[in-house]
């Protein structure tokens, strides 16, 4: 359960709404998921986190698919379940297959496990990997 619960629309102030409104216009569908209803109960930082989503989120250099399974990534080596799942499904939905995902999830255990040798033996880095 969310620590302060979930503010549906029928229950959001006028502010709430406008973002839940913005953020269906914008996805193209009809509901709001519950990241954004549990953080509705901070009206000022629900805007902020809209607005920055928007815009990290939207075009740019990187492709949609490329940045939800950055997305995926970063959030299995933080485990959040919830963001896992919903960027999963984003990245479904912008054409990752299941090959994809299993190869990211190999990339992210790699990672991982390479990053904690690297501490533990506190490795120099290189000169030529150096700008």
């Amino acid at each position: 359960m969310a620590t302060f619960g979930l503010i549906e629309y029928s229950d959001a102030s006028p502010e709430v709404r406008a973002v839940y409104d913005d953020i269906m216009a914008t996805r193209k569908t009809d509901w709001v998921n519950n990241f954004w209803k549990a953080l509705a109960h901070d009206p000022a930082a629900l805007k902020r986190a809209w607005e920055t989503a928007k815009q990290v989120m939207g075009a740019g250099a990187l492709d949609p698919l490329t940045k939800e399974m950055i997305y995926v990534a970063v959030s299995m080596s933080n485990q959040c379940d919830y963001c896992v799942a919903s960027h999963i499904a984003g990245a479904r939905s912008k054409g990752m297959t299941d090959e994809q995902l299993k190869e990211l999830i190999a990339v992210v255990g790699f990672a991982n496990a390479n990053n904690r040798i690297v501490a533990g033996y506190q490795v120099e880095i290189d000169e030529r990997f150096k700008p």
